[in-house]
């Protein structure tokens, strides 16, 4: 497998002297443009808001068991993969995105600030920027061999966007603008104005830990104020650290199946496809 990373790395890097300043979605490309009346966005078939359910790392208890409550009632979520989680139930993956869900990028190495222990040798604060665009392509490039898909989503890992220090600070949000439809942060307060969000800086909410009844708290909020809700989870099981409850995925399942509630439960892809052409067509009126 390492021989295998050196390769695509090299043809990653040929790639990119090949096509220097080129990217996916391209550095000198235009701003998405904000909606300046928010009463022309309009979520598709009349829902009152969006969420998606989004899970980090490719942690084992995704696929044995949150995997098999969302394919029973047919609801698409999206799996920000750490690689070496990912090789570890390959198989199990495959099958993931056969039925429909989104894969996500998280990085080659998941790096976080130093401040936590389990990063030391993998720190933002000593990281630069070409690092950081050189580690995402090298995962995008190790996903897309192995699931044969290309990446559109990023997930922040620990949720922050820097690399560096004090004075020589630097945000990677543009970065990952340049590379990605939509990156995800983590352990935000809110959700989003999708007439007005920054795609490359989407807020997510933690699902970890959170009954039922917390959780609709926070979807009656975000159903008053349209938005598009991002949760983000971890392990899937009956309880314990960054465990989503199996339980409240269900109930969660169920409750958006209902017309009545007005939700519209998809992937961070979907709904970003969705307010791309709304907001683009809205100011071309």
């Amino acid at each position: 497998m390492k021989t295998f990373r050196i390769c695509l790395t090299a043809v990653c890097c040929c790639l990119v002297l090949g096509f220097a300043g080129c990217s996916r979605f391209g550095s000198k490309s235009k701003e998405l443009p904000v909606l300046e009346n928010r009463e022309d966005f309009h979520w598709p078939q009349g829902k009152r808001a969006a969420i998606s359910l989004t899970f980090d790392d490719a942690r084992a208890s995704q696929v044995d068991n949150g995997i098999p409550i969302l394919d029973e009632y047919g609801v698409k979520a999206t799996f920000y993969v750490s690689i070496n989680s990912l090789e570890k139930r390959l198989p199990d993956w495959k099958k993931v995105v056969a039925n429909g869900h989104e894969i996500g990028n998280h990085s080659m190495v998941h790096p976080c600030s130093g401040n936590f222990s389990f990063t030391h040798d993998r720190a933002l604060e000593d990281y630069t920027l070409d690092q950081m665009r050189h580690e995402l392509e090298q995962a995008n490039s190790i996903i897309e061999h192995l699931l044969g898909v290309r990446c559109v989503s990023f997930g922040y890992p620990c949720g922050q966007k820097f690399v560096g220090r004090g004075r020589g600070l630097k945000s990677y949000v543009p970065l990952v603008a340049e590379e990605f439809q939509t990156g995800r942060g983590w352990m935000d307060e809110w959700a989003n104005d999708p007439a007005f969000c920054d795609m490359a800086q989407l807020m997510a909410m933690e699902l970890d830990g959170k009954d039922f009844e917390q959780v609709k708290q926070i979807m009656d909020r975000t159903l008053a104020d349209g938005g598009w809700l991002v949760f983000c989870g971890h392990d899937i099981g009956e309880g314990g650290r960054q465990t989503t409850l199996t339980a409240t995925i269900r109930t969660l399942c169920e409750y958006a199946a209902d017309p009545a509630n007005g939700i519209w439960l998809d992937t961070v892809e979907a709904v970003a496809d969705h307010i791309v052409k709304q907001r683009t067509a809205g100011t071309n009126l």
